[in-house]
């Protein structure tokens, strides 16, 4: 069995359904046109599936023999965006766009799914294909677990996100921390109002909400091992409404990034005792909202070993490359804290044909060569996988 020789058979089909999917993005659960021509596929496969979290879809493929069960997860939700690409395949949606390769992830795990069709009756065990929504807002993963109870019957589970940052033609499959746990957060400010010429009858909240900017940063430089990493950004500071008015209300909205769950864990009660206590030594009272968007994400050692020795036997030791954990959210997280699994970055950057912007932007795209190499990775690494001892 030459999982390459069978995979180029699709070449074209999988860059056809790329385009396709590129030209009719759809936002986070909303992805219903997107879901109905993956179903249509599967249908013509002779897949069985079954939805879930409204527009997810988990399809199934039974080898020859019962075995070990493995998960290869798609996302496919698309992004605010208006595109500035001229090519023939732009996006037909004003103001929405693939533009993180969600398109590119269906189209390859399309591409595995007529791979491993193929060969069923060369591998023991099962392969779930999970096409999933809502990745880009971090509610599909949690959805898709909490609906389906999938972890409780899969053994691994394995993503890809084409990565710019990676040059074409390359793979990263490093263990360990790969993307970071991303937590969002609120606070707002409430002091006293009043003129700007008498503070001492006001609660200044511009002064509280600086202090609490300024203080927030001494959970990074103070509370955290300096071996570990913890960014903590506030990205909007809302307050006043004239020169001459002391403000009385404060919002502060930004996000939290951290690789580790040791650091993760600890940023609800930090948060919460940095934010309080500053607001209570100026007198103030604080609301605080933290949403838990994704945890880190953190590739298994042996599983990276098995995707390592795939990504080796599709294309030799030259593939592999070393590339760094991105503090990036990703909710395949959800999957990687509960079974083995890893997440693999598949280059999709060439400098020589100018396509290197970065992910989210509105010029971003990718080299479509990429894209046989992903399908590729996602069908060998199922087979290796259920062939291996781990």
């Amino acid at each position: 069995m030459n999982v390459k020789d069978i995979t180029k058979k699709y070449k074209d089909y999988i860059i056809e359904k790329r385009r396709y999917f590129h030209m009719n993005p759809e936002p986070s659960l909303n992805e219903y046109n997107t879901s109905k021509i993956i179903q249509e596929e599967l249908k013509k496969l002779g897949i069985p599936f079954e939805i879930v979290a409204k527009t997810g879809i988990i399809a199934t493929i039974k080898g020859k023999n019962p075995g070990k069960t493995v998960l290869l997860r798609a996302d496919m939700d698309a992004l605010e965006v208006y595109e500035k690409n001229d090519v023939s395949y732009k996006s037909q949606k004003d103001g929405l766009m693939h533009a993180c390769g969600h398109d590119g992830h269906i189209a390859m795990l399309l591409g595995a799914a007529h791979v491993l069709n193929d060969v069923k009756n060369d591998f023991s065990g099962e392969v779930k294909l999970l096409f999933q929504p809502a990745e880009e807002t971090a509610q599909g993963a949690k959805a898709v677990i909490e609906e389906s109870k999938i972890t409780n019957s899969i053994d691994a589970a394995f993503a890809i996100h084409l990565w710019q940052g990676v040059p074409v033609g390359k793979i990263s499959l490093e263990s360990g921390a790969r993307m970071a746990a991303a937590d969002l957060f609120s606070i707002k400010v409430k002091g006293k109002s009043g003129h700007g010429s008498m503070p001492h009858e006001t609660i200044d909240a511009v002064v509280v909400a600086s202090a609490i900017v300024m203080n927030l940063q001494h959970l990074v430089s103070r509370n955290t091992n300096p071996l570990d990493t913890l960014v903590v950004t506030v990205g909007k500071l809302v307050a006043g409404t004239r020169h001459n008015i002391i403000a009385g209300e404060a919002l502060l909205e930004g996000t939290i990034r951290s690789f580790s769950d040791e650091v993760w864990k600890k940023v609800p009660e930090q948060l919460e005792r940095v934010v309080k206590n500053t607001a209570a030594a100026y007198d103030a009272s604080v609301e605080i909202n933290l949403t838990r968007a994704t945890p880190p994400l953190v590739n298994n050692q042996d599983i990276s070993n098995i995707l390592k020795n795939s990504a080796v036997k599709l294309y030799g030791e030259e593939v592999v490359t070393k590339y760094e954990k991105t503090p990036g959210g990703e909710d395949f997280a959800y999957f990687t804290q509960v079974v083995p699994g890893a997440l693999a970055f598949v280059g999709i950057r060439n400098d020589a044909k100018g396509i290197n912007s970065p992910h989210h932007s509105e010029t971003f795209n990718m080299d479509e060569e990429a894209l046989e190499m992903g399908a590729n990775l996602y069908a060998q690494f199922a087979i290796d996988f259920l062939n291996s001892e781990k």
